[in-house]
Protein backbone atom coordinates (compact mmCIF):
# COMPACT_ATOMS: atom_id res chain seq x y z
CA UNK A 1 0.00 0.00 0.00
CA UNK A 2 1.42 3.37 -0.80
CA UNK A 3 0.20 6.12 1.66
CA UNK A 4 -2.06 8.77 0.78
CA UNK A 5 -3.08 10.54 3.70
CA UNK A 6 -4.66 13.61 1.82
CA UNK A 7 -7.07 15.00 5.17
CA UNK A 8 -7.44 14.47 8.55
CA UNK A 9 -10.62 15.76 9.89
CA UNK A 10 -11.59 16.66 13.45
CA UNK A 11 -14.86 16.76 14.81
CA UNK A 12 -15.95 19.86 16.57
CA UNK A 13 -18.75 21.23 18.66
CA UNK A 14 -19.59 24.47 16.45
CA UNK A 15 -18.21 24.63 13.23
CA UNK A 16 -18.53 28.33 12.22
CA UNK A 17 -16.32 29.39 15.42
CA UNK A 18 -14.04 26.69 14.81
CA UNK A 19 -13.46 27.57 11.30
CA UNK A 20 -13.09 31.37 12.87
CA UNK A 21 -10.26 29.74 14.77
CA UNK A 22 -8.38 28.06 12.29
CA UNK A 23 -9.13 30.86 9.37
CA UNK A 24 -8.26 33.70 11.58
CA UNK A 25 -6.60 32.78 14.54
CA UNK A 26 -4.45 30.67 13.04
CA UNK A 27 -4.43 31.75 9.51
CA UNK A 28 -5.15 28.95 7.47
CA UNK A 29 -6.49 29.43 4.17
CA UNK A 30 -10.21 28.19 3.22
CA UNK A 31 -12.74 28.54 1.27
CA UNK A 32 -15.07 28.51 4.47
CA UNK A 33 -18.24 26.37 5.14
CA UNK A 34 -19.45 24.51 1.68
CA UNK A 35 -22.03 21.02 1.61
CA UNK A 36 -24.78 22.92 3.50
CA UNK A 37 -27.38 22.04 1.65
CA UNK A 38 -26.70 18.00 2.30
CA UNK A 39 -27.70 16.62 5.76
CA UNK A 40 -24.86 16.38 7.77
CA UNK A 41 -22.24 17.60 4.62
CA UNK A 42 -21.39 20.81 6.13
CA UNK A 43 -17.34 20.77 6.25
CA UNK A 44 -14.92 23.07 6.18
CA UNK A 45 -11.30 22.49 4.22
CA UNK A 46 -8.13 24.31 5.25
CA UNK A 47 -5.26 23.90 3.00
CA UNK A 48 -2.14 22.50 4.78
CA UNK A 49 1.06 21.68 2.58
CA UNK A 50 1.60 19.42 -0.47
CA UNK A 51 -2.04 18.07 -1.12
CA UNK A 52 -3.06 17.75 2.62
CA UNK A 53 -6.41 19.37 4.29
CA UNK A 54 -7.54 19.67 7.41
CA UNK A 55 -11.04 19.52 7.68
CA UNK A 56 -13.45 20.30 10.06
CA UNK A 57 -17.17 18.95 10.72
CA UNK A 58 -19.61 18.80 13.28
CA UNK A 59 -19.25 15.61 15.85
CA UNK A 60 -22.85 15.04 15.45
CA UNK A 61 -22.36 14.39 11.87
CA UNK A 62 -18.94 12.96 12.12
CA UNK A 63 -20.55 10.16 13.92
CA UNK A 64 -23.01 9.61 11.98
CA UNK A 65 -21.03 9.04 8.94
CA UNK A 66 -18.93 6.63 10.50
CA UNK A 67 -21.91 4.87 12.29
CA UNK A 68 -21.02 5.10 16.07
CA UNK A 69 -22.73 6.82 18.85
CA UNK A 70 -22.47 10.04 19.78
CA UNK A 71 -20.13 10.18 23.00
CA UNK A 72 -19.18 13.08 25.15
CA UNK A 73 -16.70 15.10 23.74
CA UNK A 74 -13.37 13.84 23.19
CA UNK A 75 -9.73 14.61 21.97
CA UNK A 76 -10.08 10.88 19.68
CA UNK A 77 -12.84 12.69 17.40
CA UNK A 78 -11.29 12.43 14.14
CA UNK A 79 -10.43 10.84 10.70
CA UNK A 80 -7.51 10.02 8.62
CA UNK A 81 -8.57 10.07 5.02
CA UNK A 82 -6.85 7.62 2.72
CA UNK A 83 -7.67 8.57 -1.11
CA UNK A 84 -6.91 6.15 -3.72
CA UNK A 85 -7.30 6.49 -7.42
CA UNK A 86 -9.98 3.24 -8.59
CA UNK A 87 -12.59 1.14 -6.53
CA UNK A 88 -9.72 -1.87 -7.40
CA UNK A 89 -7.55 -0.21 -5.19
CA UNK A 90 -10.29 0.42 -2.45
CA UNK A 91 -10.86 -3.17 -3.08
CA UNK A 92 -6.93 -4.15 -2.29
CA UNK A 93 -6.26 -2.21 0.52
CA UNK A 94 -9.22 -2.92 2.05
CA UNK A 95 -8.34 -6.68 2.25
CA UNK A 96 -5.29 -6.26 3.14
CA UNK A 97 -6.81 -4.89 6.20
CA UNK A 98 -8.60 -7.39 6.82
CA UNK A 99 -5.85 -9.83 6.48
CA UNK A 100 -3.68 -7.28 9.00
CA UNK A 101 -6.68 -8.29 11.63
CA UNK A 102 -8.79 -5.43 11.19
CA UNK A 103 -12.50 -5.43 11.09
CA UNK A 104 -14.04 -4.16 7.99
CA UNK A 105 -17.56 -2.33 8.65
CA UNK A 106 -19.96 -1.75 5.68
CA UNK A 107 -23.82 -0.46 5.93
Amino acid sequence: MKPRITVLTLGVDDLEKSVTFYRDGLGLPTEGIVGQEFAHGAVAFFDLQAGVKLALWNRQDLAHEAKVPLTARSAAEMTIGHNVASKGEVDLIMEQAKQAGRAIVIE
